[in-house]
């Protein structure tokens, strides 16, 4: 398998993407060598990184080692959907769905600068949660607004996941039932608006990001990255 909703954005310095499914260690090495990774920032709980680690070459005892080549930093930045603000379970509109993404960053505005801050250094940097959805979504967004992209063109990154969704689905679904057997197949139904990424969902979450922050730079100063580290994002086009 491979890493799934896989696109460049911001001019290639930064890919999102969803967790690496089934990469052996030295399918992961491939991986990152192909396309240039000098960065991970993976946004994904404990438990989820213990369900799909990053591996790589072993590490000179004969086992794979859960930690990728010193060549390419990996940084965990956790937010876990479950223990933050708002309910998976109350998102029934896009407009939910677009507040749940405020309540995230409301809450834990540095987990976005710590996100982006491998970007602003230079890095060619791999983003990513478990669908690529959501919290790389959030993420991915501020990151295009960073560097002057119009408002449309975020929508449409956002949205274009719908494509993707029904293989990526199919895959986590799987992976779940083999590691959590007792997880309900309803759980990834694709009826879920939880599990969707319509358009009205990205277009009022930037309505309201630009009514309470004022701006992305604001919001990034906000969230701990320096004036320097902003103005890099900038460039990233």
């Amino acid at each position: 398998m491979a890493v799934l909703n896989l696109r460049p954005l911001a001019g290639g310095r930064i890919l999102r993407g969803s967790q690496p499914f089934g990469l052996d260690a030295a399918a992961t090495s491939g991986f990152l060598a192909q396309h240039g990774i000098q960065a991970i920032v993976d946004l994904r709980s404990e438990l989820e990184r213990s369900l799909v680690p990053w591996l790589v070459q072993d590490d000179g005892d004969g086992g794979p080692a859960a930690v990728v080549p010193s060549a390419v930093e990996l940084i965990h930045n956790p937010l876990d959907p479950n223990a933050i603000a708002g309910s998976l379970q109350a998102v029934e509109t896009a407009e939910d769905l677009g507040d749940l993404y405020l309540g995230w960053i409301r809450l834990r505005p540095e987990w976005v600068g710590d996100a982006l801050r491998p970007v602003a250094r230079g890095k060619r940097t791999l983003v990513h949660c478990s669908l690529g959805k959501d919290r790389t979504g959030v993420v991915s967004a501020i990151g295009l607004l960073a560097a002057g992209v119009a408002e449309d063109q975020v929508v449409a990154d956002y949205a274009a996941t719908t494509a993707n969704l029904p293989d990526v689905l199919e895959v986590m679904a799987e992976t779940w039932r083999l590691s959590v057997p007792s997880t309900p197949a309803e759980y990834f139904s694709p009826d879920l608006m939880i599990l969707q990424s319509p358009e009205a969902a990205m277009r009022h979450f930037l309505a309201r990001f630009a009514q309470e922050f004022g701006g992305v730079r604001n919001f990034l100063r906000e969230a701990g990255l320096t004036a320097v580290e902003v103005e890099s994002l900038r460039e990233a086009t």
